[in-house]
């Protein structure tokens, strides 16, 4: 008998995106209609298709656009589901002190410490400017896009020269926007226009 199949967080969204389109129109979405629903290019969706199909999440025709057959649905899978998302959370630790150390588990979901969804992707973080808010070079960053930003907010934001930095924003009151980092060797940025793509929800460090 096989195994359940397991999708990443993407990869669902994308395999849900697929199976409420059909069952609204009756038909599958085209590459770039999907690619403008999910606010990804049109390749990162055929990568994504290809992966489902393989796994058997879906099932596809040869040379016509319309044909991606859903045969698996993601929010389908009851206990399955609830377990893949979640880790034990055993009991707390200081970092200062030593204390005893008492198993006490509960489960935590893991989206409730970092969001998912078809509006939320990463960056990785290149140098050190936002160091002071403990973000440091390699950490990946997890973006809400599509929101406007708040004064504080640590965003993506695209220079006038298309260069993407990472910064907190702030409105001045002349109208400029100040895009300050977080490193006291460095200096903040002033623009009269600013494109921001995205606010920082949350910060994901691998140990090397």
């Amino acid at each position: 008998m096989a195994g359940p199949i397991m999708l990443t967080e993407r990869q669902a969204t994308v395999l849900r995106f697929f199976r409420d389109y059909h069952r609204q129109h009756g038909f599958a979405p085209t590459l770039d209609e999907a690619a403008q629903a999910l606010g990804v290019n049109r390749i990162t969706v055929h990568e994504h298709l290809r992966q489902l199909e393989a796994k058997g999440a879906i099932v596809r025709e040869p040379g016509r656009s319309r044909a991606v057959a859903v045969v698996f649905d993601p929010d389908a899978r009851g206990e399955t589901a609830a377990a893949e998302s979640t880790l034990p959370l055993l009991g707390r630790i200081r970092a200062g002190r030593p204390i005893e150390a008492v198993e006490d588990r509960e489960e935590i979901r893991l989206d409730e410490l970092i969001p998912t969804g078809a509006n939320y992707y990463l960056l990785q973080v290149r140098g050190n400017s936002m160091i002071e808010d403990h973000i440091a070079d390699g950490d990946l960053v997890v973006v809400e896009g599509k929101r406007p930003p708040r004064n504080g907010d640590v965003v993506v934001a695209i220079l006038p020269d298309e260069e993407a930095t990472l910064k907190r924003y702030y409105r001045e009151p002349d109208g400029r926007v100040r895009l300050q980092p977080a490193n006291a060797e460095m200096e903040p940025i002033y623009v009269d226009e600013v494109e921001i793509r995205g606010v920082v929800r949350g910060v994901v460090r691998r140990f090397r």
